[in-house]
């Protein structure tokens, strides 16, 4: 090889990779940054332990750390969780009355101090295992306080759901909290249901109960049928006795008006029965009639008198 070719391939190797020691430094730059920090999202709490020690509890952002094994950290979701239980939950239990019911309840509830979550539950299936017997004896203890009809009714007004839901809260609430950090914010009752045996019998007493309820209603009923019946009768009494009085009014006014045409009729004997007479013709001539009768019979005498007086000139001449 010649000189001039040994010299042009020393100075290659003493070229400088820039490109790839850039790259080798990110590299190690992500690297270093991966193992001395952590990020904590805006829905977690992080939970720092030194040697096995907790010795912070951060919040959402970017936090330096040593790495593994001198610090460990451990992140908890603090959003709110339902959990509807996981021992006992299709038990029976048992009421105040010796009576028998199956009580599902839920928890709505969330961690809200990671340090002693850490301490004594250390993770959720732990913890929700720790939280399901304390539903389970919370939910036992509250309903034998409670009679039967308190918890299932016909008679919305006398059912306690909303009260018997508040006790078993506020007897989980603190234990949950003071032990493992979790904060239970509600508890709802999910299924009621009761047994068999029991359904008959509440069948039994709501019958019992209808029917009672619509011996009820018939005797109000009853009551006010009766009220309105006499007060009809009221009504129709007080008609009656004004109707009786304007009639008795209106005959008096009828009987005095008559009285004036008696006093008339009184003076002029031969004018009333001439009238009286043309009322029953008109009554009896209402309609096309042929009527074959006796002319000296009232009222028909008139007709003769009247034909007499027409066909005899002295008549006639009497008449002018």
């Amino acid at each position: 090889m010649s000189e001039n070719h040994k010299h042009e391939h020393a100075e290659h190797d003493k070229t400088v990779h820039w490109p790839t020691i850039l790259l080798g430094l990110a590299v190690a730059f992500v690297f270093i940054t991966a193992i001395f920090s952590y990020q904590v999202q805006s829905n977690e709490l992080a939970v720092v332990t030194t040697l096995g020690k907790i010795t912070a509890v951060e919040k959402p952002g970017l936090h330096f750390r040593w790495p593994y094994p001198i610090q460990n950290i451990t992140k908890y979701d603090i959003r709110q969780r339902c959990f509807d239980g996981n021992i006992g939950k299709n038990e029976e239990t048992i009421t105040k009355d010796s009576k028998n019911v199956i009580i599902g309840i839920y928890v709505i509830y969330k961690i809200s101090e990671p340090a002693k979550f850490y301490k004594t539950a250390v993770d959720i299936l732990s913890a929700e295992e720790k939280l399901g017997n304390l539903m389970r004896t919370a939910k036992d203890g509250v309903i034998g306080r409670y009679a039967f009809d308190q918890i299932l009714n016909t008679d919305k007004s006398k059912m306690l759901l909303p009260e018997i839901e508040k006790e078993i809260r506020n007897e989980i609430a603190k234990t949950a909290m003071d032990q493992f950090g979790i904060e239970v914010s509600n508890v709802g009752i999910k299924t009621l249901i009761v047994p068999e045996k029991i359904t008959k019998e509440i069948s039994a007493r709501m019958v019992s109960e209808r029917n009672v309820l619509a011996s009820e209603y018939r005797a109000e009923g009853k009551k006010i049928a009766e009220k309105i019946k006499i007060e009809a009768d009221r009504e129709k009494r007080a008609i009656i006795t004004d109707a009786e009085a304007k009639a008795k009014s209106t005959r008096a006014e009828g009987d005095a008006e008559a009285a004036s045409y008696y006093a008339v009729f009184k003076e002029n004997p031969e004018l009333a029965a001439f009238l009286k007479k043309l009322d029953s013709l008109k009554k009896i001539m209402e309609t096309k009639t042929t009527l074959v009768l006796d002319t000296d019979s009232a009222p028909f005498d008139l007709l003769k008198t009247n034909a007499e007086k027409l066909t005899n000139p002295e008549l006639k001449q009497e008449k002018k």
